[in-house]
């Protein structure tokens, strides 16, 4: 038995249903209750504008509530023959309730409910992304601190360069987090407006209380616009991923520094045994992994803007089945992003720091630029400064003076941790997730 929404007097083709219907009944199991819960808020509108009496409306919102219990119990399924989420729904209530259950399509088109699903569900995966962020900004700057006094070679070129420490590289990982916080908090916000009553794009004659459903669920504010509202189907998902692949391009040069100074040559850094993976026939071998997998994961992430960009490129205005095959890169991104995040925050918190890597002499000529400032300091002119102590380094007589002074904002000495912390606690704040997650409460009610 086949149920589709739009179905009339005649069956498709079974190889055209097979190719037209793809992946999307796997997919829209990441959509189902928050294909229920812009239901339950478009029911209500409905209700209110006469086109559902308030006896419907109750048994419908408690059919609903019981179906999102499902979906949260991870016991909803797409039955065979069932085109996709709403479908499945609606097919849900009519068993229950009979006729009853087609009146919630009213005022609604399938563009218009995939993508509230799809921003409902994107605000939620946003801020689990958002709360991964923050625990792995924490374990960073935590590290940053403890490790404020250790000093480390920096490099330019992949050559020795001045004297760093772990408190600026634990710390500048930390900073760009907290840039990339307020990059995601710019797509939250594009994605946090609801389209709900745009219908198929062109809007309904049905008099329609978009201002109740953007209320209901939560949303910042609508999409005003109902063209507009259709328009920005692949628009949001290439916003976000573009915030997505930032997080991840901080995430990849993190893993690269990891696995490079876990390295026997480095030694910079030591990874707990227990997250490195052993040899088939070097005994020795503590291979870096899960910083390995992060870095090709995060990489991976990094091209999905460029993926989207690409299947929604150059189409004209309205709804085109191009749009569906964004699901299929967009969807299974998060989770990805998300267990990235966990592992980086769970290695970093077991990370060992090399205290006394400068015992070595080959590192010693980072602290050239320490004498040729003392000097300059001292009256001597920059450029004789620079000679003296380059001659000096050719002659292998250069002796360095490790005790270093920095004192700027920002340097080893004044590593400005709590502006950090600062700015990010200012972008967390600048999501108000608090309102989403009330509104749901209150439809769930």
């Amino acid at each position: 038995m086949s149920n589709k929404l739009w179905e009339k007097d005649f069956e498709i083709n079974k190889e055209i249903e097979r190719f037209t219907v793809g992946r999307d009944r796997e997919l829209d199991l990441y959509l189902a209750k928050y294909d229920v819960l812009g239901s339950m808020a478009h029911i209500t509108m409905l209700e209110s504008i006469g086109l559902l009496s308030a006896d419907e409306l109750r048994c419908l919102l408690a059919e609903l509530k019981a179906i999102y219990k499902l979906c949260d119990d991870g016991g909803f399924v797409i039955e065979d023959g069932v085109e996709d989420v709403h479908s499945q729904v609606e097919l849900m209530l009519t068993r229950r309730l009979g006729d009853m259950g087609k009146k919630i399509h009213s005022g609604r088109s399938r563009n218009d409910q995939v993508l509230v699903d799809l921003k409902l569900f994107t605000r939620h995966e946003l801020m689990d992304i958002a709360n991964g962020m923050k625990a792995l900004f924490d374990e960073l700057l935590a590290k940053s601190e403890r490790y404020k006094g250790v000093l480390m070679p920096g490099y330019t070129h992949l050559q020795v360069a001045m004297p760093s420490s772990f408190g600026l590289w634990f710390g500048a990982y930390a900073e760009s987090l907290a840039d990339d916080m307020l990059f995601l908090q710019a797509a939250y916000r594009m994605t946090n407006r609801n389209p709900l009553g745009s219908a198929a794009g062109y809007g309904s004659s049905f008099p329609l209380n978009r201002t109740m459903t953007t209320r209901l669920l939560g949303f910042d504010s609508m999409d005003y616009n109902v063209v507009y509202a259709q328009m920005g189907r692949g628009k949001m998902e290439r916003n976000v991923a573009f915030a997505m692949a930032s997080i991840a391009g901080t995430l990849a040069k993190l893993a690269f520094d990891a696995c490079l100074f876990n390295s026997q040559n480095f030694s910079f850094v030591r990874l707990p045994k227990e997250c490195t993976t052993g040899s088939s026939i070097m005994p020795h071998k503590k291979n870096p992994d899960v910083f390995e997998l992060i870095r090709a994961k995060s990489n991976k992430l990094q091209a999905l803007p460029q993926q989207i960009t690409l299947i929604m490129n150059n189409l004209p205005v309205g709804y085109f089945r191009d749009l569906q095959i964004i699901k299929e890169v967009f969807l299974p991104a998060f989770g990805e992003l998300k267990d990235c995040l966990g592992m980086t925050a769970y290695i970093i918190n077991r990370m060992e720091v090399n205290e006394h890597i400068l015992d070595n002499p080959m590192y010693d000529a980072m602290f050239s630029v320490e004498e040729v400032n003392r000097l300059a300091a001292a009256g001597m002119p920059f450029r004789d400064a620079y000679k003296k102590v380059g001659l000096e380094i050719e002659a292998g007589t250069f002796v360095p003076d490790k005790s270093i002074h920095h004192t700027h904002e920002g340097s080893i000495g004044n590593l400005q941790t709590d502006c950090i912390r600062a700015m990010m606690d200012d972008n967390m704040e600048g999501f108000h997730f608090d309102r989403m997650l009330e509104a749901e409460r209150a439809l769930l009610a």
